[in-house]
């Protein structure tokens, strides 16, 4: 199988800018809270996605965001570590979390909306650690049996790696205060906050670059 088959040929690009920019993907950023670290047998506790889109000047910018909690999936495992790192009160009535399966569903309908509308051929994930939010969607992916999945299912862009060539940092909250962004350690490890923090630094990272004289130069 060619990894780039289901990206349509140089010659035939999306006509859309943010289509052009990232060779027919879309770059929709993601963050899940977990239960654990093993995407296979740990819950899916939060997910939220961001969209982005391009402004007349060509600058990369937040468009909208979405985000669910999420019910474990039966026999999940919820580690009381992983708990105690996000604040997440599994119990707590005011959560009102969501089946695993339409939750994802809900988050995926507006990514493959915004894919047709720009003509791309796909999302590609944005992600800080980006493999390891990927691997606990296409586990939640798979155990659900969703079949439009928006998202490549390896290909992804991971902020730690591009944080830490633009400006030495690897750490999130330390990337984004190196990028002069606010960060607030009280509203991290939501899903929510966490996303946007990450998105808002991946366009700051895009952006310099564009002013640099990268890209389309």
């Amino acid at each position: 199988m060619n990894p780039s088959s289901d990206v349509e040929s140089d010659n035939n690009l999306p006509t859309g800018e943010i289509g052009q920019r990232f060779r027919g993907f879309l770059p929709v950023v993601v963050d899940v809270e977990t239960g654990g670290f093993n995407s296979r047998t740990d819950a899916l506790l939060e997910m939220a996605a961001v969209v982005l889109e391009m402004d007349a000047q060509g600058h990369l910018q937040i468009k909208e965001s979405y985000s669910k909690n999420i019910d474990p999936f039966p026999g999940a495992v919820v580690e009381r570590a992983a708990l105690d790192f996000t604040g997440i009160d599994i119990y707590d009535p005011d959560r009102m979390p969501e089946d695993e399966g339409e939750a994802l569903r809900d988050i995926f309908r507006p990514i493959r909306q915004e894919i047709s509308a720009t003509g791309c051929t796909r999302a590609v994930m944005v992600a800080h650690n980006a493999h390891f939010d990927l691997g606990f969607v296409n586990a939640a992916v798979n155990r659900n049996q969703i079949k439009r999945n928006p998202f490549h299912p390896f290909s992804c862009f991971d902020t730690s790696t591009l944080a830490g060539l633009a400006y030495g940092q690897t750490v999130l909250a330390k990337a984004c205060m190196a990028a002069e962004l606010d960060f607030d350690n009280r509203d991290a490890h939501s899903a929510l906050y966490d996303a946007i923090k990450t998105a808002e630094l991946f366009c700051k990272i895009v952006n310099r670059w564009k002013t640099l004289g990268g890209w389309p130069g």
